[in-house]
């Protein structure tokens, strides 16, 4: 009977001594990552996190200046496919960055 007990104690010691080897060598290898992140990090410049607001404004707001981007390059690729000039195709551009602002606050009265 305690033949059969020192053999089970000797087979969980082992199996303890298995599972901690494996831990140990699990932790060093997270050790080890951890390590090679922090320096590549180091090197790195680091990101400044832009939060956007979130409510239905902001997001009404988000849709209304893109859709006059998408307006702004619309009419920019028609410029350049209808006129022939680079004078007129600069000309062009100048007079839809004059009259962008004067189209938002037209359309889209934001003081209200």
């Amino acid at each position: 009977m305690s033949k059969e007990r020192a053999r089970r104690r000797a087979e969980r010691e082992a199996e303890r001594a298995r599972d901690a080897a494996s831990r140990a060598e699990r932790q060093a290898r997270q050790a080890r990552r951890r390590e090679r992140r922090d320096r590549v990090l180091a090197v790195l410049p680091r990101r400044v996190r832009v939060v956007r607001q979130g409510g239905l404004l902001a997001r009404r707001h988000r849709t209304q200046n893109s859709l006059f981007v998408v307006l702004f390059l619309i009419v920019q690729v028609i410029a350049w496919l209808l006129l022939s000039s680079w004078a007129a195709r600069f000309g062009v551009f100048v007079l839809s960055l004059l009259i962008v602002p004067v189209l938002v606050t037209l359309v889209f009265d934001r003081r209200s």
